[in-house]
């Protein structure tokens, strides 16, 4: 029986959340609000085999897997998207919502991420994807109780993510 729910309990958690590992492979962005299109077959030489997957399709990664290790360890600094590069979040937004994948309560850059309504899996939710590359970033939920200022929870994929320390940020002329 324990077993059933743990097994419950993580489907749960997958149709809620995502995440992965990050690369180094990274395109310069000049101007994030500018829309960019690329051939799968050019996506598929920019990013990893686990960005790929997250980022072009929708895919995810294990909760509390060592991509979310990492994250939790992270200190101050900005979170881009790993296709593009585009700014999405800021450390100052992370929280711990004991998901096991990244959470923040808000955008770095509101016109860096849209949401878009998500019902592959039989539920209804509402995907976030970056506004320049249309890369899957994870999902957005609202009324779960967090005490934080927006009490909305972007569980967002680690491996969409690239992490920018706070004096690489502030050498670009971002200020987290």
């Amino acid at each position: 029986m324990n077993e059933l729910r743990a097994a419950s309990l993580y489907v749960i958690m997958l149709i809620g959340c995502h995440a992965d590992e990050p690369s180094n492979h990274f395109i310069q962005v000049t101007n994030p609000s500018k829309p960019m299109t690329q051939s799968e077959s050019e996506w598929r030489k920019l990013l990893t085999v686990e960005q790929y997957h997250i980022l072009r399709e929708a895919g995810t990664e294990r909760p509390h897997g060592p991509a979310y290790a990492s994250f939790k360890k992270e200190g101050k600094g900005a979170y881009h998207c790993a296709g593009c590069d585009a700014l999405l979040f800021h450390s100052d937004q992370k929280f711990d919502s004991g998901c096991g994948w990244p959470s923040f309560y808000d955008p770095a850059k509101a016109e860096n991420v849209r949401i878009r309504k998500d019902d592959s899996m039989g539920v209804v939710r509402m995907e976030v994807i970056c506004a320049r590359c249309e890369g899957h970033l994870g999902h957005v939920f609202e009324g779960e109780g967090f005490k934080t200022p927006t009490d909305k929870r972007f569980c967002i994929n680690r491996g969409g993510l690239k992490f920018v320390p706070i004096l690489q940020e502030e050498s670009k002329g971002v200020t987290p």
